[in-house]
C-alpha cells in the first residue's frame, strides 16, 4: 500500500478541506465576468442575479435541517451565531426572565458569551453532565425556573463527539415556557436534524465543518412571534434585521452546496467514516492503557477522544509531528491546560493531560489510518521507554 503524503491529517472536527465541488461553484461568484454584484443592490439586475444565488444557498441549507428559507439568517460563522442567538435573544426577551441555562461542556463560542451575559446582569445556570458528556432531561428540568427564558444545550460535542437528546431537551424547556437553542457546528451531517420534529427554536451551524468555506455559518430562527433576536450587528437591516453586511455571495453559494452535498451523501459518508473509526479503534487494541473519553455507544463516528496512560499529551502531539491532531477544540489549542470539557466530564487530570482528539473526514483514507496507527504505537511505545 502506497505511503500517504505526509502530515496525514487527523483533525476534520476543527475544520474539514472544501469539497471541491463546493469550491466550484464558489468560483462563479468572484470575478467581473461572473455574479459578483451585492445581493442587496435592487437596481440592477446584476443584483437580482446575485440574490437568486443567496437565496437558492438559504433554501438548500433550510432543506437539510427541515427548515423554511426565510428562517435561515447568514452569519460569519457558528461563533456568530451562538454570540447571536445568546446575546440577541436574551436582551431582545428580559420581560421573559434573565435566566439562562446551559452546560459547563458547551463550546467556547457559548461559554465565553454566557459569561458575557453574566456581567450584564443576566444569570446563568451551569449544568454538569455525566461521564457520557450528556445532559440528561431530568437535570435539566431541576434547574428550570419560572424566569428561565432560553436553554443553550449543543447537539454533539465537539471534544467528544457525544450525542445530547436535544429533541428531550427542547421538549423540558418548552416545559416551562423557555425558548431551545442548539450548537450544531458538530452535528450536521453527522446525525439527523429537523427542528421541527426536534422542537428546535434556534440553530446554530457552520461551513466549514461540513465541507465548506470558513468565515460563513448560519443561524436557524424559527419564525414566530414569540422569537425575538435582536441584531448585534447594525448597517442596513438585513437578514430580517437580525444581521446587518453586505453578504459574501461566493461563501453562501459554497455553503449551500456543502449542504446539499451533505444530504446526498450523508449515509455514504457515515458508513465510511465509520469504518475508519473501527479501524483505527482495532489497531490501538495492542496498546495498553488507552481509555476512550468518547462515549463509543453513544457519539458520532468522525470524532474520537483518547487518553494515553502514562505520556504527555503534548509530548505525544509533538512526537506525531507527521499526524495533524489536537488535545481538544482548536478554539482552546493554546492553552497547556487540560481540556476543561474533559474534567467536566469527570476525567482525572492525569489522563485528561494524556488525551488527544482524533476526527476523521470525508476524504480520509485506510492507507492514512494504517500509518497514522503505525506513527502513533511507535510515538506513546517512545514516549513509554525510560531514557538510557
Amino acid at each position: 500500500m502506497t505511503t500517504p503524503t505526509l502530515p496525514i491529517y487527523l483533525d476534520y472536527a476543527a475544520t474539514a478541506p472544501a469539497d471541491a465541488r463546493v469550491v466550484e461553484v464558489m468560483q462563479r461568484y468572484l470575478t467581473v465576468d461572473q455574479l459578483f454584484a451585492n445581493p442587496a443592490s435592487r437596481s440592477h439586475m446584476l443584483g437580482w442575479q446575485a440574490e437568486q444565488v443567496v437565496e437558492q444557498a438559504r433554501r438548500q441549507v433550510a432543506d437539510a435541517i427541515g427548515a423554511d428559507p426565510r428562517e435561515i439568517v447568514w452569519t460569519s460563522g457558528a461563533t456568530e451565531a451562538d454570540n447571536l442567538a445568546l446575546i440577541g435573544f436574551m436582551r431582545a426577551n428580559r420581560e421573559r426572565g434573565l435566566h439562562l441555562v446551559t452546560s459547563t461542556i458547551e463550546h467556547k463560542a457559548i461559554v465565553d458569551t454566557a459569561h458575557a451575559l453574566e456581567k450584564e446582569g443576566f444569570e446563568v445556570t451551569w449544568l454538569t453532565p455525566g461521564r457520557d458528556g450528556c445532559i440528561q432531561p431530568e437535570k435539566l428540568r431541576e434547574a428550570m425556573r419560572d424566569d428561565t427564558a432560553l436553554v443553550s444545550l449543543m447537539a454533539v460535542n465537539n471534544e467528544l463527539g457525544s450525542i445530547n437528546n436535544i429533541a428531550a431537551l427542547a421538549a423540558v424547556a418548552h416545559e416551562f415556557g423557555a425558548v431551545f437553542h442548539t450548537d450544531a457546528a458538530q452535528a450536521a451531517g453527522r446525525i439527523p436534524l429537523d427542528v421541527v420534529a426536534q422542537q428546535i427554536d434556534l440553530m446554530s451551524l457552520s461551513g466549514h465543518k461540513t465541507y465548506g468555506p470558513k468565515g460563513v455559518g448560519a443561524l436557524y430562527v424559527k419564525r414566530h412571534p414569540d422569537i425575538r433576536v435582536e441584531a448585534l450587528i447594525h448597517g442596513g437591516g438585513h437578514e430580517r434585521g437580525m444581521r446587518s453586511g453586505t453578504l459574501p455571495t461566493h461563501q453562501i453559494a459554497g455553503m449551500g452546496e456543502a449542504f446539499a452535498l451533505m444530504q446526498q451523501q450523508y449515509d455514504d459518508d457515515n458508513a465510511h467514516i465509520s469504518r475508519l473509526q473501527q479501524r483505527f479503534l482495532r489497531g490501538l487494541e495492542g496498546v495498553e492503557g488507552v481509555f476512550a473519553n468518547t462515549p463509543l455507544d453513544n457519539a458520532v463516528p468522525n470524532i474520537l477522544n483518547l487518553a494515553f496512560e502514562g505520556v504527555d499529551g503534548e509530548s505525544l502531539l509533538m512526537a506525531l509531528r507527521d499526524v495533524a491532531v489536537s488535545t481538544g477544540s482548536a478554539c482552546n489549542s493554546a492553552s497547556v491546560d487540560p481540556s476543561y470539557v474533559l474534567l467536566g466530564i469527570g476525567t482525572p487530570r492525569s489522563l485528561a493531560l494524556s488525551s488527544l482528539r482524533f476526527s476523521f473526514g470525508r476524504f480520509t483514507t485506510e492507507a492514512e489510518i494504517d500509518h497514522a496507527l503505525t506513527l502513533i504505537r511507535h510515538a506513546v511505545s517512545g514516549l513509554r521507554t525510560p531514557p538510557g
